[in-house]
């Protein structure tokens, strides 16, 4: 029998959708002391967050870090996992999936906003001039966890025993066993134009009823799909689940209102071939229709080591 504390902790990939939600990415700045400290500061994660949790017993607390292909070598002194690379940018006939920027991912979530918002005072404290914050967005829960298209989001998560087989990376990558995969876009809704279609134009494109969230039969093999269809990833050995942990973000008064989508999964090739079957198409050129109202304007994709690795950061020599 294997010994359990050898067992690779995953971070908290599968934590339930929290009321507050923030994405934190930074680039690490040129520079043996700028890696030095950044290095310090994420083996040190750990303590970090047992100093904000403790400071609010009742109010949930968590913070999944990602580290980016450009910094990997460097950062951890080991060879990238197998699937870890940069975000591939994605052109279909009429829309882009565009790639930035991003070394560092903090997802931080909370019932209180109060609790993300301490947290990174201290971490970029921590960091000092090492590193610079490329994106910093706050997301809030929905109502009933709907985006700002006022669609439920989310259903189609993994749930009870798959999640993990569908998130957590295992025995084909052993040297990261308890990781997982992340990408992240923050996407901006044309809100206008998405209210001017009608409620049944809007359920076609997602593929679920805009009010008690049942799903709408699927398209024929060459006829338009929707969103739930295009963004479910089925072969020989059946479908292959992530978790959403996206959140709505919105600025009312600069008119901006968006949708943060944030994917976990065991294999990064999932959401790949997600993405390229919502900008491409299936068949071409046959788009997600959401695109023509949701754009795009990150894109960066990083991996979330096991508790164990990030702790194990301490020990490497500059």
């Amino acid at each position: 029998m294997s010994d359990s504390a050898s067992t690779p902790q995953p971070q908290d990939v599968a934590t339930p959708l929290t009321k507050s939600a923030a994405f934190l990415v930074l680039t690490i700045n040129e520079g043996d002391d700028a890696m030095s400290a950044a290095r310090s500061v994420v083996a040190g994660i750990d303590d970090l967050i047992k100093d904000v949790r403790i400071r609010s017993a009742r109010n949930f607390f968590s913070c999944n870090v990602g580290i980016g292909h450009r910094v990997w070598a460097d950062l951890t002194g080991k060879p990238a996992p197998k699937e870890l690379k940069p975000f591939t940018e994605i052109s279909g006939a009429k829309h882009t999936a565009i790639a930035t920027p991003g070394d560092l991912l903090f997802h931080l979530r909370a019932d209180d906003l109060g609790l993300i918002v301490e947290f990174e005072k201290l971490l970029l404290e921590a960091f000092g001039d090492a590193v610079t914050a490329v994106d910093d967005t706050a997301g809030f829960r929905y109502f009933d966890t709907r985006d700002l298209l006022e669609f439920v989001d989310g259903t189609a998560n993994a749930s009870g025993p798959e999640t993990a087989a569908n998130t957590v990376v295992g025995e084909e990558d052993p040297a990261y066993a308890g990781g997982s995969y992340v990408v992240t876009q923050k996407y901006l809704h044309d809100l206008g134009a998405w209210r001017g279609q009608s409620t049944q134009t809007q359920e076609e494109i997602i593929g679920r009823t805009k009010f008690d969230n049942v799903e709408l039969p699927d398209a024929g093999a060459d006829e338009q799909k929707s969103h739930k269809t295009l963004s479910t990833i089925e072969d020989e050995d059946g479908e292959h689940g992530i978790i959403r942990d996206n959140m709505p973000f919105a600025t009312p008064g600069k008119n901006e209102y968006g949708t943060y989508f944030i994917g976990y999964s065991r294999h990064l090739w999932v959401i790949e071939r997600m993405l390229e079957r919502m900008y491409v198409g299936a068949p071409p050129p046959l788009h997600d229709r959401i695109l023509d109202y949701s754009t795009p304007v990150t894109g960066t994709t990083f991996f979330v080591p096991s508790v164990q690795f990030l702790a194990e950061l301490a020990d490497i020599a500059d």
